[in-house]
């Protein structure tokens, strides 16, 4: 049994009274690994670390945190089997998710890397003689970080790389039920790049202490700033709590992310795209496709073929390279998921196909036709489950698609161009793709949420996040006041 330490300062460290809990594997439901049980002890310690090592981390010369950075990137690389294998194991991720985060966690580090030399201001016109005028922007200082499950190893990079390439340390934790692959692995990575003591750090806790790290990292002057990347209901309480402290932080939270597909649209391709961004990682993605919204003139035909998408999709052991549909994260993801459907019955859905547990913690692909007045049309399901609802025609597709309390992404699959980019201007979610699901995610790209899915950005705006903007001038002679 494999036991994971915390990493503090450079060092592999235990909690201070020894503890240890259990980490398991979703697939077979026994105990995976241990993990260091950590406590306020640990986490002031942490904080300690990635105070001292400010200083001297802001000041490393960019060239220097851009080859520490483009390092991490090739270890990673180089361990890629390692990181699908861990996924896999602890998470229940299987080979096409396990492969896109083999993929894309080393290309937030390496574009992390490409943006240590955006952290500049400019000068500025004044009307004032004599005297430069100037917008500084710097680093913050000690970021907190908390990452989630179900993505673990490339939302705890994006929680991480571009922070640390700005000049911030950090201090990352992830789900305990994710807690190898969701922070020990990069800590590995980052000890073996040679990474300076203090500049990342991983603290662990078992089940029911999360809220001591975030009540710590929003209440903790020494904090300066929050990543969060979890639900809305978390995300509402962390951001709270910041905003008593003055503390910024930037939110990824739910999403009950629409695919509208009009009645000019290619089916097929339609019904593809809706199977791959619903039921990549088991529906376990906080911008994965969770509604279909059709034009009811197309309705039934779209339905039948995600029918045929669905239950052609292999389910089992994430470990098989030919398994697409694996396990929910836990017990308590699968009580839920199951609850959702059942619920969902009760208020009159009709379950297409699927809408069974099978064995341990898998659930069948499923799909289900729901009506907007169902209350189970309102809620981010998080599981392999499909809803469909069905338009009168593409202006009351727009109306149901931004009819939901979320907007993280969305898809629009259309048989006209120009209708497509017309629809695209009036969905209400950060992200949105034209000819193609609401799933996907680029380091580089602008990754923003809107209404109750979150604030802030990543990928090539996340500068605005983890920086301080000033005014300094500078005045070249001594002025003449009138007192």
């Amino acid at each position: 049994m494999q036991k994971y330490k915390m990493y503090i300062n450079g060092e592999w460290v235990e909690a201070s009274d020894g503890a240890y809990y259990d980490d398991y594997n979703p697939y077979t439901r026994k105990v995976w690994a241990q993990v260091a049980d950590g406590g306020q002890p640990e986490i002031d310690a942490a904080i300690d670390a990635a105070q001292t090592a400010f200083p001297a981390w802001r000041d490393t010369p960019p060239s220097v945190k851009r080859k520490l950075l483009y390092k991490v990137a090739d270890i990673i690389e180089r361990r890629t089997p390692d990181l699908i294998k861990c996924n896999a194991e602890e998470c229940g991720t299987c080979g096409a998710m396990g492969g896109f985060s083999a993929f894309s966690t080393p290309e937030y580090f390496r574009e992390a890397a490409s943006q240590v030399f955006m952290v500049h201001g400019e000068v500025i016109p004044t009307d004032t003689p004599d005297t430069l005028s100037m917008k500084w922007v710097q680093p913050l200082g000690v970021i907190g970080s908390i990452t989630p499950w179900n993505v673990p190893t490339l939302l705890g990079a994006r929680g991480i790389a571009c922070p640390i390439a700005y000049g911030n340390t950090v201090v990352l934790k992830s789900s305990e039920c994710s807690a190898y692959s969701g922070s020990i692995f990069l800590a590995e990575c980052f000890d073996e790049a040679g990474f300076p003591p203090g500049v990342m750090n991983v603290v662990t806790v078992g089940p029911g202490k999360s809220r001591l790290v975030g009540d710590t990292f929003t209440s903790d002057p020494r904090v300066k700033a929050m990543h969060f990347t979890g639900s809305t209901a978390v995300g509402k309480h962390l951001n709270e709590q910041c905003a008593g402290h003055f503390k910024k932080i930037a939110l990824e939270l739910g999403g009950d992310d629409p695919i509208i597909v009009t009645a000019d649209a290619d089916l097929e391709y339609a019904a593809s795209c809706a199977t791959f961004g619903r039921f990549m990682h088991q529906g376990q993605v906080c911008m994965g496709t969770k509604r279909v919204v059709v034009e009811e003139a197309v309705a039934d035909e779209l339905e039948r073929k995600l029918v045929e998408h669905a239950e052609a999709l292999p389910c089992g052991d994430p470990l098989d390279e030919k398994n697409f549909i694996g396990p929910l994260q836990n017990e308590t993801q699968i009580e839920e998921c199951v609850k959702d459907v059942e619920n969902a019955r009760a208020q009159g859905a009709k379950v297409l196909c699927g809408g069974q547990k099978l064995e341990g913690w898998m659930y069948q692909p499923t799909v289900m036709e729901v009506t907007e007045e169902m209350p189970i049309a309102q809620k981010e399901i998080f599981g392999p489950v499909l809803k469909v609802l069905r338009a009168k025609d593409a202006e009351d597709a727009i109306r149901i698609a931004n009819n939901t309390a979320y907007g993280l992404s969305s898809g629009i699959v259309a048989g006209n161009g120009y209708d497509a980019i017309q629809m695209a201007q009036r969905i209400e979610s950060g992200i949105c793709h034209i000819n193609d699901c609401s799933l996907d995610d680029h380091p580089h790209a602008p990754f923003g949420a809107a209404k109750q899915s979150g604030m802030g950005n990543n990928g090539m705006e996340t500068i605005h996040e983890y920086t301080q903007t000033r005014w300094v001038t500078i005045s070249l002679k001594n002025k003449q006041y009138p007192v």
